[in-house]
């Protein structure tokens, strides 16, 4: 954005106009004003400045240039205090003047939702207009009659308020009368009262100190749009469901006020003009994209919709100085502009205007090979002449040959005309032209072209050729692909047809990947068991200079198992026959498990005070988990099988917390009731064999009491314990020696985890 669109260098300045004389605050108002020529708070700054010191003509000159494109209603509640003053003394005369001041400004803001106190001092000013006569005192009461109507229909800020002097008025003046009309208007009000708060939920959401810039893409602006729209489609919606020539000055109303703050945003105009268009009113299209040309002279969306507007409604010569404005001097002109000011002559002119105008644009400096592409094609599709776009084509491939667009577009156009020995010519003449790096997509249309139209000497014979053109420019890995399946999926595929699943498809794009990136090697660390990683192989090395600036490699070398049996911070040790694991921290581990070999157990000891004794029930009959992944299946068994015993549970929640601070705290595992055995440092008397032992035991134990009184049990409800029990039974007779998940529920959940 412009330096010139600083909003807070124009707020410096006009508080500064404000402590200065008129004579030395005019021009920087007028420097403020050119910027933002539709910032209400700045002209009315401005006029309040001329007012101030009685410089009546100066004021008139002001409110002439700003009070229609500034629909905003303080603005013209100065303008209306400027005409009361001026005619103050003039009598009747004045009085009329003033009366239609007023009706000239309710017709333009009378619709804004705060227009209430201008529809109420335009009343009082009703109400004090003297009457000599019972006929003008009858006047009078129905001009503010009418004046009330207009104004309870009208969803405004103070529309209870008006309804209320309304119903005051008519029974001041004529009780049976105002029942009649009370009653007529009672439903119309209560529409537009209840309109009124659907409105103000869109108009709350609009900043209107908001200055109009260009539009940055800040997040404030695009939810001022948002809430522009929303008010607009609201609007539109005509949810008062009032007559269409109401409905459409709302929607007028609207536009225009909010293209005092979105003055700069194109699709803003063209909306508005779009919209009068399809409402009927041309002119009055026409006459948006006059003010939106003059706003936004560099967009050219807004001239070429302009005059598609004009073209279309059969004002050539309108559209024709549109089109010509684009072509600009000549010397900026751009590419673009000659296309399509081709294509407007060729439509509205002929042929022979198109290509007299060609012939000019191909000597522009500016002309570009599009404008040679878009008359070619013009010529051939829409003048079925062959000839000349060829022609063309050919002095162009002369001028562009060096553009591999332009080589495919012919080429294209080749194809159309079924010219197979014309294209294998056009083909070796650019890619013996085109340097290496920029004839890629060349060669590839060349191989894809063989495939439709050659034999499979010539098709392998381009597929040798591209690869070793290629291979000189630098490419990795692509000597490596010539014999790669790749080749025969390329020359065997049709469309979306392949002669491979997608499978496969994924398989020879990573070895084509792997290929090109082989000399970037990336050092894997070794997994133990799949859980574990070795110190030795634990690091990576460090390969961030030569790796592809297309993959980012992850530091592995920082990673660690996850290992829910170990504190936050704490790592195992290796013994002799196991490999070094490291431990990663794991704040979601179970509380429960604290220090073991005589450490501390702090951590035990707090944690079930403050823990439900259900919730540590609970987490005592979880299984052990190995790795960060649980069995699915028995985390929801357990969760839906759970009776939490609450007693029984307090109580051995209260006894764990009373174990001496000397004594080793039980682990995760051993709360869970699991049997595996994991190596702990600092246990010397700690024989996982004998605890193994008893808890096989009481295995043999809980599939005796399964053979007795599961069998015996109705089948359960639940869908996992009915897969657990079946999965336990298997195991029971096929496996020995396994290992239990531990669960508390009579063995139903024991499995092998072997």
């Amino acid at each position: 954005m412009d330096d010139k669109y600083n909003i807070e260098a124009a707020e410096i300045l006009a508080n500064n106009a404000l402590h200065l004389p008129i004579t030395q605050a005019a021009p920087i108002y007028e420097q403020l004003l050119s910027v933002f020529p539709t910032a209400a708070k700045y002209w009315k700054q401005y006029v309040e400045a001329n007012m101030l010191v009685n410089n009546d003509d100066a004021t008139k000159q002001i409110f002439s240039r700003c009070l229609l494109n500034c629909l905003q209603v303080p603005l013209w509640q100065c303008y209306i205090r400027f005409i009361r003053k001026v005619n103050e003394k003039k009598g009747v005369e004045g009085q009329e003047e003033t009366r239609k001041a007023f009706d000239f400004m309710l017709n333009y803001v009378g619709v804004d939702i705060a227009s209430g106190p201008v529809w109420m001092e335009y009343i009082t000013f009703l109400k004090l207009l003297p009457a000599t006569s019972p006929q003008e005192e009858s006047q009078r009461m129905t001009a503010v009659r009418k004046a009330y109507q207009k104004a309870i229909l009208t969803p405004t800020h103070l529309i209870e308020q008006l309804w209320k002097e309304y119903e005051n008025f008519e029974n001041s003046v004529s009780r049976q009368l105002a029942k009649g009309l009370i009653s007529e208007y009672q439903p119309k009000y209560n529409s537009a009262r209840a309109v009124y708060r659907e409105r103000k939920k869109c108009v709350d959401e609009i900043d209107w100190n908001m200055l109009a810039v260009p539009p940055t893409g800040s997040s404030k602006e695009e939810q001022q749009w948002m809430a522009w729209k929303r008010l607009l489609s609201f609007e539109k919606g005509n949810p008062q469901r009032i007559d269409a020539a109401s409905s459409n000055k709302r929607i007028i109303f609207t536009y225009e006020q909010c293209l005092m703050y979105l003055y700069h945003y194109p699709d803003m105009w063209y909306d508005y003009a779009t919209w009068h268009a399809k409402s009927g009113s041309t002119e009055a299209a026409i006459k948006v994209f006059q003010r939106a040309v003059k706003a936004l002279p560099d967009s050219d969306m807004l001239k070429y919709a302009y005059a598609e507007l004009e073209e279309s409604r059969g004002a050539i010569q309108s559209a024709k100085k549109l089109y010509e404005s684009l072509l600009g001097d000549g010397v900026n002109t751009t590419a673009l502009a000659h296309i399509q000011f081709i294509r407007f002559l060729r439509r509205n002119e002929g042929v022979e205007a198109a290509r007299k105008y060609f012939l000019d644009a191909r000597k522009s400096p500016t002309c570009t090979y599009h404008v040679y592409v878009a008359y070619a094609l013009m010529a051939f599709c829409l003048d079925k002449d062959p000839k000349v776009a060829h022609n063309v084509f050919e002095a162009g491939l002369k001028r562009f040959m060096h553009e591999p667009v332009y080589v495919l577009e012919y080429a294209d156009f080749l194809s159309r005309l079924n010219d197979d020995r014309n294209i294998r010519a056009l083909f070796e003449r650019a890619l013996s032209s085109l340097p290496p790096e920029e004839s890629v997509e060349v060669w590839k249309r060349f191989s894809q072209f063989e495939q439709t139209y050659g034999d499979l000497a010539s098709m392998l014979k381009v597929e040798q050729r591209r690869k070793e053109a290629l291979s000189i420019t630098g490419e990795e890995g692509a000597s490596l692909l010539e014999n790669s399946l790749q080749d025969v999926v390329s020359r065997y595929s049709f469309m979306d047809l392949w002669p491979c699943s997608s499978k496969d498809l994924d398989h020879l794009a990573r070895q084509e990947w792997l290929a090109k990136n082989m000399t970037k090697k990336v050092e894997k660390p070794a997994i133990s068991n799949g859980i574990g990683i070795t110190e030795k192989d634990s690091t990576v090395v460090s390969s961030n200079s030569t790796s592809s600036a297309k993959v980012v490699y992850p530091d592995t070398s920082k990673m660690m198992v996850y290992d829910p049996r170990q504190n936050p911070g704490t790592a195992m040790t290796p013994n002799t026959t196991s490999p070094a694991i490291v431990v990663a921290s794991n704040p979601l581990s179970t509380p429960m498990a604290g220090t073991v070999g005589g450490g501390s157990s702090n951590a035990f000891d707090e944690i079930p005070k403050a823990t439900p004794p259900a919730l540590v029930a609970f987490l005592a009959n979880l299984p052990a988990v190995e790795g960060p992944t649980p069995n699915v299946d028995i985390v929801l068994s357990i969760c839906l099988q759970s009776d939490l015993p609450i007693s029984q549970a307090g109580k051995s929640a209260t006894s764990a917390s009373q174990m001496p601070a000397g004594a080793p705290a039980p682990s995760t595992s051993d709360l869970s009731g699991s049997s595996k055995s994991h190596p702990i440092p600092g246990t010397s008397s700690f024989r996982p064999r004998d605890r193994y032992l008893g808890k096989r035991k009481d295995l043999d134990r809980q599939e005796d009491d399964e053979t007795a009184t599961v069998q015996s049990q109705p089948l359960p409800r639940d869908a996992f314990r009915i897969r657990q029990i079946q999965k336990t039974r298997a195991s029971s007779t096929s496996q020995t020696g396994s290992a239990s998940y531990g669960s508390a529920f009579s063995g139903d959940l024991s499995g092998s985890t072997s």
